[in-house]
């Protein structure tokens, strides 16, 4: 299973991390590390088709899902 989420398509990125010692020597970077997503596995029920559709969704995705309704937000990503 691919860490993407199925409504945003937001995958994980490359980042670097800084400790608080060398936020206080200025300059010293402690490397790069990969970021994910908030993914939350959730089973959301479509009322239009009756029954429920299970997908693996970030927490923005779960805000647009509540904001715009399951059936036009799954509809809109290719999901149904």
């Amino acid at each position: 299973m691919a860490k993407i989420c199925e409504i945003t398509k937001k995958g994980s990125i490359n980042g670097g991390g800084y400790s608080n010692e060398t936020r206080a020597e200025k300059y010293n970077p402690t490397g790069k590390r990969r970021r994910y997503p908030n993914l939350q596995k959730k089973k959301i029920f479509v009322a239009e088709l009756g029954k429920a559709v299970s997908i693996t969704v970030s927490t923005k995705g779960l805000k647009t899902i509540h904001k715009n309704g399951a059936f036009k937000t799954l509809k809109k990503a290719g999901i149904i």
